[in-house]
């Protein structure tokens, strides 16, 4: 392909995603894979610069575009002039431009979101929102369960240690990680180092009864497993089978003891009645706006309004209540989210504690070191990680 033609590719994949974004359709690299599933002549080398362009025209504008077309003029003008003059060239090249088309407004995300994101971090709002939008690393966690950081590390290559987690390694170069051995068997997972970090948070140990209420496809499951040393009970939770038939496949390359439970949404306390009071430990990792993790979906900034903001402050409120039904006298609630909006942060958590006499806030380790914290709050800007809240809660009687 082209230059022209690669700018065509990537003008046509973001019209997909603007659509996508405004229908809470499919996400952008869901929607970049279709698209070349039925363009067989796009080379490897192609598809990694039509991806690239899509998601430096994502980064740059906050606001959804009126289409791929002006996402990429967006793009252009503030950061790549030079994809101007591929417009109305030779072959597959997009159409000219008109008259003041290149006067996008830009920001890089939208205003209401800014000013939630300003509540936390102040003077320091720009910093921080740059780094939300930076491009993530890959980061690696050892299963402990079956091999010591240092060995992989030596194996892998070009990796450095991460001071979050004794268990995590950074990739310093690109790679395929599917295809190492040190994946297939099972001795390595992908895994932001933030992430990791919410997992040792819990504290898990082994002989406990460990609840992950809202699994998914289990990356912290899995590390919780690994820091039980498969010694305990770990139950694995949640309302979306595609999401949680993952863990199992999963579990198995990993080595770890999990089982796992379909909930029905509308009758969820039901479903767990069995094990009511019975848990040491509630993860409660809670759907959220994602705002943590705009280095990997920068899209999501087109997808979030105040009224989803609202469903899902509400969804948080109910899974705390819950998982506190899980709880035995004495046992503890981990919540998580990857938000850094202070609304579904630190407001949930003292709604939870405001609304349950019965339950006392409960310390987390610091991930600077040092004495315990009532709660933590990792950022890009501050932590080298996705962006997350912890907050821990312990039932008193």
């Amino acid at each position: 392909m082209t230059p022209p033609a690669r700018l065509q590719a990537a003008i046509e994949c973001l019209d997909l995603i603007v659509d996508a974004a405004r229908a809470r359709g499919a996400a952008a690299d869901t929607l970049i894979q279709r698209y070349f599933q039925t363009r067989r002549y796009a080379g490897s080398g192609d598809r990694r610069a039509v991806r690239s362009l899509v998601y430096a025209a994502i980064r740059s504008l906050g606001e959804v575009p009126a289409s791929g077309r002006a996402a990429v003029i967006g793009h252009a003008r503030a950061h790549d002039p030079a994809l101007l003059a591929l417009f109305g060239g030779d072959g597959h090249a997009p159409p000219a431009l008109i008259d003041g088309e290149a006067e996008a407004a830009l920001g890089l995300a939208p205003a209401w979101l800014v000013a939630a994101l300003a509540a936390r971090f102040g003077e320091d709002t720009p910093r921080q929102l740059a780094a939300l939008l930076d491009r993530a690393p890959l980061d690696l966690r050892i299963n402990t369960l079956k091999a010591a950081r240092d060995t992989v590390a030596v194996e892998l290559g070009e990796v450095e240690a991460v001071a979050l987690s004794p268990d995590a390694l950074r990739s310093l170069v690109d790679r395929n990680i599917d295809t190492q051995a040190a994946y297939r068997d099972g001795r390595v997972e992908v895994q932001d180092a933030g992430s990791q970090f919410a997992a040792l948070a819990c504290e898990a140990r082994g002989g406990e009864t460990v609840f992950d209420l809202c699994a998914g496809a289990g990356g912290k499951t899995l590390a919780l497993a690994a820091a039980m040393g498969n010694a305990g009970r770990l139950i694995a939770c949640d309302t979306d089978r595609a999401r949680l038939q993952q863990l199992t496949p999963r579990a198995a390359r990993a080595g770890a003891t999990i089982e796992t439970r379909l909930l029905d949404p509308a009758r969820e306390a039901a479903a767990l009645a069995d094990l009511a009071g019975t848990a040491d430990l509630v993860l409660i990792d809670a759907p959220c706006s994602g705002t943590g993790t705009w280095r990997r979906n920068p899209e999501a900034r087109w997808r979030l309004t105040p009224a989803r903001l609202a469903r899902l402050t509400a969804e948080q409120d109910r899974l705390l209540a819950l998982g506190a039904t899980l709880t035995r006298p004495g046992g503890r609630l981990v919540y998580v989210v990857c938000s850094l909006l202070p609304v579904e942060g630190e407001a949930r958590h003292a709604a939870f504690l405001a609304a349950h006499p019965d339950w006392e806030t409960h310390t987390l380790r610091n991930p600077n070191g040092g004495a315990a914290v009532s709660s933590v709050v990792l950022t890009p800007g501050d932590d080298g990680c996705d962006g997350f809240f912890m907050g821990a809660a312990r039932r008193i009687c």
